[in-house]
C-alpha cells in the first residue's frame, strides 16, 4: 500500500486547484492500479493506497466461484461499489490459519506471534510457532472440515485464513454468519512453483508488510531462476520415477503438476511427464514397473524413510533399478518435533530450495558445496 501514497497525496493536492475534474482524476487513478501478482493464477492484489482489493479465483480444482476481499486501513474511504464484499481492517493483529503452508509466510514476515489458533497443532513443524504452542499461545481448533466454532468465536481473530476443497464448507459459512472474517487461500491449487510461493503477498497485504513480502518473494524468485539457469547446463537428463503404493494403487504426480515441473526444471526426465493433469495419477503396480523399472532415480517414495522399510512393505520395490543402485531420495525423514513433515509445510513457500535439492540429486557436479535441505538419500 505504501508505494501508492505519493501519487495518492499528489492527486489530493491537485484537487484543490482542479475541482471540476475530480471524478475524472479519481477514475484515472483507479485505472492505473495494476495487479501486483506475477505468477499465482488464483490471486490478484490491487493496491489503492489506504485500501486494497484482493481477488481469489480457483481456490480449489474446477471451482466455479471467485472471491473478492477488501483490506481497509483505519479511516480509509472505500467506494460503495465494494460494500458487499468481506472487509478486513488492516493491519491485522491476530489470525487463525488452517494449513501448514500458511505458517512459513507468517514466520518469514516476522508475525508468527499473531497466530492464535490452528487445527491439528501436531502438524506444525516451525520451531518458533511450536514454542508458542508449548506455552498455550496457540489454541487447538479441531480439524479443517469440522472446526470447533465455539473456540474460534471465543478467540475472535481479526481474520481466518481458510481453504476449500470444494464448494461445500458449512463450518466456514457458520463462522461468517457469526460475524468473523474469513479469507480463502488457494496456494495449494497453484500448479507452478513460483505461483505457490507468491501467496506470501496476501499475508504481506494483511499485515501492512507489502514491501517486506515483495522483497522476500523477489529473493526466492531470483534464487529459483538462478538454479533453473544452472540446471540447463547439465549434460545429461536422468530418468525419474516418483511415488509409491497405497492401498493397492501407486500414486505419483501427473505431468503438469508442480512436482513434475520441478523434476523437469531440475534436469530430470520424469517418466510420466506426458500425462496432462495437475494432480496425481493412480496406477496399478504392474503399469509402473513396466514403464519405470529402469528409471535411474526414485524421488519422493511416499512416507518411507529407509530402503528396508520399503522392501518390508512391498518386496517388489527391489525390482526397480533406482532401488538396486540406492538412488532413492525421500523428504519424509525430516520432521518437526511432533512429527509434522517439514517438506509439506515449507516446500511450497521455498521452491528455490526444492529445486536446488533436485539439481543436487540429479546433477551433483553443478552444486558441489550444497547440502540437501528437504530430501535425504535412503539407506
Amino acid at each position: 500500500m505504501k508505494q501508492f501514497r505519493i501519487s495518492f497525496f499528489a492527486i489530493a493536492l491537485s484537487l484543490l486547484f482542479i475541482g471540476c475534474k475530480k471524478s475524472e482524476t479519481i477514475k484515472k487513478q483507479a485505472s492505473d492500479v495494476r495487479n501486483s501478482v506475477k505468477y499465482a493464477n488464483g490471486l490478484s492484489i490491487f493496491d489503492y493506497g489506504d485500501y486494497s482489493v484482493v481477488k481469489v479465483s480457483d481456490p480449489w480444482p474446477n471451482a466455479n466461484k471467485n472471491y473478492t476481499y477488501v483490506l481497509r486501513e483505519k479511516d480509509a474511504k472505500v467506494p460503495d461499489s465494494l460494500a458487499s464484499f468481506t472487509t478486513v481492517n488492516v493491519p491485522v493483529k491476530s489470525i487463525i490459519a488452517t494449513s501448514t503452508t500458511h505458517i512459513p509466510s507468517l514466520e518469514m514476515l516476522g508475525v508468527e506471534n499473531s497466530l492464535i489458533g490452528f487445527p491439528q497443532l501436531n502438524y506444525i513443524s516451525s520451531e518458533k510457532v511450536r514454542a508458542n504452542i508449548d506455552v498455550k499461545k496457540v489454541r487447538e481448533i479441531g480439524q479443517n472440515q469440522s472446526l470447533n466454532t465455539e473456540v474460534i468465536i471465543d478467540l475472535q481473530p481479526d481474520v481466518i485464513i481458510g481453504y476449500g476443497i470444494d464448494n461445500n464448507n458449512p463450518t466456514i459459512d457458520n463462522l461468517e454468519k457469526s460475524g468473523l472474517k474469513v479469507l480463502l487461500n488457494g496456494d495449494w491449487n497453484e500448479t507452478t512453483a513460483l505461483g505457490k510461493a507468491e501467496w506470501i503477498k496476501l499475508f504481506g497485504a494483511l499485515y501492512g508488510l507489502e514491501d517486506k513480502a515483495d522483497k522476500i518473494f523477489s529473493d526466492i524468485e531470483k534464487s529459483y531462476n538462478e538454479t533453473l539457469a544452472l540446471a540447463k547446463s547439465a549434460k545429461t537428463k536422468p530418468t525419474v520415477v516418483a511415488g509409491a503404493m497405497f492401498e493397492n494403487k501407486w500414486y505419483l504426480p501427473q505431468g503438469k503438476s508442480w512436482g513434475a515441473e520441478l523434476i523437469a526444471q531440475g534436469g530430470g526426465q520424469y517418466m510420466w511427464s506426458d500425462s496432462e493433469g495437475t494432480g496425481s495419477l493412480s496406477l496399478p503396480f504392474e503399469t509402473v514397473l513396466e514403464k519405470a523399472k529402469d528409471a535411474e532415480f526414485w524421488i519422493g517414495p511416499g512416507e518411507f524413510t529407509s530402503l528396508t522399510e520399503m522392501q518390508s512393505a512391498n518386496a517388489h520395490y527391489a525390482q526397480f533399478k533406482a532401488f538396486q543402485t540406492k538412488n532413492v531420495y525421500s523428504f519424509s525423514s525430516k520432521k518437526g518435533k511432533t512429527g509434522g513433515v517439514i517438506y509439506f509445510e515449507l516446500a511450497p513457500n521455498r521452491p528455490d530450495l526444492v529445486l536446488k535439492d533436485i539439481v543436487k540429486i540429479l546433477h551433483p557436479e553443478l552444486l558441489p558445496n550444497y547440502e540437501l535441505f528437504f530430501f535425504e538419500k535412503l539407506n
